[in-house]
This record gives structure tokens, sequence and C-alpha cells, in this order.
């Protein structure tokens, strides 16, 4: 099938940019020839095509409506079996729901997130989405009931497909290979047991109550290492009023991602809105254990033996989560999380968004 596929620029320091290049990477091995529109810089990936679709400097949501109006015309200039999008575009037969709904993200965030231009565009083009996409795939079981409950969307139209990852680049085995070189670099004792935070949008993804329920940990020699894009001022400043600046350390962005995790004795996601966060398949199949909350789609590949589910705002239960895997045995632990992953391959993947083509195949588009 000659493919389409519409999605931000990724420079493989998020979740979202290797998910997304691992998914294009596996539709050209399948056979499929992929071209990719972005709007902006794009790093390569083998046997897919890059189109650059340049947009005029803008606020956000004039960017986000600039998106929407320039890929329409792009379309329409060629032929293409499937247009599969990733973003809030209006020309597409498949949108892959990856941020779930930003309805359900301002709710779960507050009133104060209600407000605002920005956002009254966001809502508008995501309606107009959810009602004029012939498929939706969602990320996880939870987003696809969001997404129904609402907008409406009738089972027919809304499928799932989880997200893919990288089993050799993400796995137990770099614990012996990379541990010893990371705490090095990171100053950390090599004695230390090790939490692990990664992720951008700190708010959204529970920063401050990863840093609550650490500050209340019983092993005070413990070390908290943040890896992620954001402010981080208000994080530290929280951090000293804590007490625990001293054995907290902001990494920011990150290439090498799989060496952190491989240093981790435990991830803390404790997310306020997470649609699936690759992070917790990144650290599953690196053996890490996962604390996340119950906002997170990513908490139904957790299981008790490989993890804990919390409410978002819960430190107390953070710090329950900590000490229960504190004292576990951490090689069965391993094996638990690393098994948990096993199933979510790119190849999976792609085949679950094969099932949506061939179901569309027949359809006049």
């Amino acid at each position: 099938m000659k493919i389409l596929l519409i999605a931000r620029p990724f420079v493989f320091h998020g979740g979202v940019e290797r998910a997304t290049a691992g998914l294009l990477g596996a539709l050209a091995r399948h056979g499929h020839a992929v071209h990719v529109l972005s709007p902006g810089a794009q790093a390569p990936v083998p046997g897919v095509v890059t189109r650059r679709l340049p947009l005029p400097r803008l606020p956000t949501a004039g960017r986000a409506l600039a998106l929407a109006l320039a890929t329409r015309l792009i379309v329409r200039r060629a032929s293409w079996d499937v247009v599969q999008s990733h973003e809030r575009t209006l020309c597409q037969h498949v949108y892959r729901a990856g941020e779930g709904c930003h309805r359900a993200y301002l709710d779960a965030m507050g009133a104060r997130y209600n407000r605002g231009l920005r956002h009254r565009v966001l809502l508008a083009l995501e309606r107009r989405v959810f009602e004029t996409t012939p498929h939706i795939a969602a990320i996880a079981a939870a987003g696809r009931s969001e997404i129904q409950t609402l907008y409406g969307v009738e089972d027919a139209r809304v499928s799932v497909v989880y997200n893919g990852i990288d089993l050799d680049r993400f796995h137990p085995r770099n614990r012996a290979l990379h541990r010893v070189s990371v705490l090095a670099e990171a100053g950390v004792a090599q004695d230390a047991w090790v939490a692990l935070f990664v992720g951008s949008g700190f708010e959204r993804k529970g920063l401050a109550t990863a840093l609550r329920g650490f500050a209340t940990f019983g092993d005070r020699e413990s070390r908290l290492l943040v890896v992620g894009r954001g402010h981080t001022e208000a994080y530290e400043k929280l951090a000293e009023d804590l007490g625990i600046a001293a054995r907290v350390t902001w990494l920011g962005p990150r290439r090498d991602v799989e060496r952190w995790y491989a240093a981790a004795d435990v991830l803390l996601l404790p997310a306020r809105y997470e649609p699936f966060g690759n992070v917790h398949l990144e650290a599953l199949a690196s053996g890490v254990p996962v604390v996340t909350s119950h906002r997170a789609g990513g908490a139904e590949v957790v299981t008790p033996e490989c993890g804990a589910i919390v409410d978002p705002r819960d430190a107390p239960a953070v710090r329950t989560a900590l000490e229960v895997f504190r004292v576990r045995e951490r090689a069965s632990t391993a094996v638990a999380a690393h098994t948990a992953a096993e199933p979510f391959t790119f190849e999976r993947q792609v085949a679950g968004f094969e099932r949506i083509y061939r179901a569309m195949s027949g359809r006049n588009r």
C-alpha cells in the first residue's frame, strides 16, 4: 500500500518520537510504500520518504489551524491508499489518537486549563476529527472508552492498536552493560537504590506527586533521576522544600534513555493524564517495575508482579509502592516486567493497522 503518515517532527528524545519512528520503519519492512509528512526538520527513517510541510511562524492556535488546512492541500495533490494522521488534521482515513482526548486532558488538569484560544481551537479540531474520520485508532482500551463516551463514536469506527517497543534496545541485559557508568556519570553511589522519572510535560506526567512520594520514602540514601524536557525551576524548589534536593538529579532530555532505565530500580510515572506513555513499555522491557496511575493507559499492562497503580495525587501510595519494590527480590521482578512488555512489538502494531486498512479497502475514498 502507498501510505502517507502525518506526524510532528521527531528527534528521538521522547517516547512518542521513538514510537513513531519504530512504526514507520516496521511499515516499510512490511513492504508498504511509506511517506511521512511533517511540519519541520525530520530525522530520516530507512525505507521511508520524508516530505516536509513548512508552516509559517504562528501562535499555537494558528499553527494548529494552518497544519489542518495545509495537509488537506498536500493530500489532494497525490493518490494514496491510506492517509493516516497522528495530528489533528481533517484529511485522513485513519486518525491515531496518540494524545487521547484534549477534552479529557483539560478535565484531568483542572479548570484553569479550560481557558484560552489555543484550547478552544484544539477542541474544535478534535470534535471535527472524531466526527469525520472514517476510522479512529486509540492506543489503549481506556482511550477507546474515553473517545466513545465523550464524542459518541460508534464501535465500528474505533479500534485499539497498542504501541510497539524495540525489545532489543530496551532489555534487562542493559543493566550489566550500563549501570556502573550511568551512576558514575550522574554522581550517584554505586550501591544506591535508584528511582527514575522519564517524561516531558512534568505537570501532566505527575512529577510533583513523584517528588512528594519519594520525599517520605524510608531509604534516605536512595536517589531520584529525572529525565525529560521542561521547566524544572518550580520542581527544583519543591524538592528543596521537601528536603530532598541533594537526592534528585536533573538530566534533561536524553537520546540514550535505555542506559538510564538500566540504572533504575523503579520507574515513577504517577501521571494525571497519559493516553499510553511509551515509557511504561520501555521500562518494563528493561526489567524495571513501574509505579504509575490509573489515569495512564500504560497501567493496562502493569501487573502486581511488575508494578503498582496509584491515584495521581496520592503521594503516600507512591511511597508505599517504593517500599514494596525496595525489598522485593529484583530478579523475579525483572523477569515479570520484561514478560509483560514482550507482546508489544512493532510487528504487532503494524498488524493492527493493516487490519484497519484491509477493512477500509473496499470503501470509496
